[in-house]
């Protein structure tokens, strides 16, 4: 298959401006910027024929054009990243099979987390699809503690038996009261797999209201009666987590020196 990565990355986010130029240090003590990580990430992924960075803010893109990446400007008026995928692929010359939406927010996404989705869009079937990790007690318990100490964190999905899924949330889902005995949760990875045409019906959907309410731009399809695919992945030990938060810095400088990644 022809697969494209694109990595949207915008500067005005509303929980941290500026995000995507945000510096993290690797274990080698050198500090990076949040998009050149995540682009690292991507271009770790095997089976891949083109990596691009979507950006409308001219530094972001002077920033990713000096580590090397591609680039493809989208405009101001992409609400979130699946709309701003759509524009991108307007602008390719030779349309992919599948189009793969890598959050430029998620540096730590290891990649056999994106090839197993790859690997799920071999069937022909499957229109839209996104990972999800059983949550190791680390990773529950930071997200219980971000929504008690108010702070919207990562996201939980739930799915219906056959795997597809039933609902995402900010909320932790299904309810955990008590951690010690915590039931099964999912954590929500952000990557998505497209086919181009569900991409471009997407693009021209209204948004509803639980993706508004939510702030997942994955909800709209869910919305519209549209398939979601969820794919379970294996952490293999490895810690996943979002830089969604200032706090989150922290947590994620951990996990790059406790994996030895520079």
């Amino acid at each position: 298959m022809n697969v494209s990565i694109f990595i949207p990355a915008r500067y005005a986010s509303t929980r941290y401006p500026g995000k995507p130029l945000v510096p993290l240090t690797g274990a080698d003590g050198a500090a990076k910027p949040l998009i050149q990580r995540s682009w690292e990430a991507a271009c770790a992924v095997s089976g891949v024929t083109s990596v691009y960075v979507l950006t409308d803010d001219g530094r972001i893109a002077d920033a990713a054009r000096g580590f090397g990446a591609d680039v493809l400007m989208t405009s101001e008026a992409a609400r979130n990243g699946t709309e701003r995928c759509a524009e991108a692929l307007a602008q390719l010359d030779v349309e992919p099979d599948v189009v793969v939406n890598l959050q430029g927010d998620a540096p730590l996404t290891p990649s056999w987390f994106v090839e197993a989705l790859i690997e799920r869009m071999a069937d022909w079937h499957v229109q839209m699809a996104t990972p999800v990790l059983r949550c190791d007690p680390q990773t529950l318990e930071n997200l219980v503690t971000d929504r008690r100490e108010g702070r919207v964190g990562g996201t939980t999905a739930v799915m219906k038996t056959d795997g597809s899924a039933i609902y995402f949330s900010k909320e932790v889902l299904p309810h955990v009261g008590d951690l010690s005995n915590p039931p099964e949760v999912w954590h929500h990875v952000g990557v998505y797999a497209y086919r181009p045409d569900a991409l471009r019906r997407y693009a021209g959907w209204d948004e509803g209201p639980l993706e508004r309410a939510e702030g997942l731009e994955q909800l709209r399809f869910v919305e519209n009666g549209a398939a979601v695919t969820c794919v379970p992945v294996d952490a293999r030990g490895r810690v996943f987590w979002e830089l969604n938060n200032p706090v989150d810095v922290d947590r994620i400088e951990a996990v790059l020196k406790k994996e030895r990644i520079a």
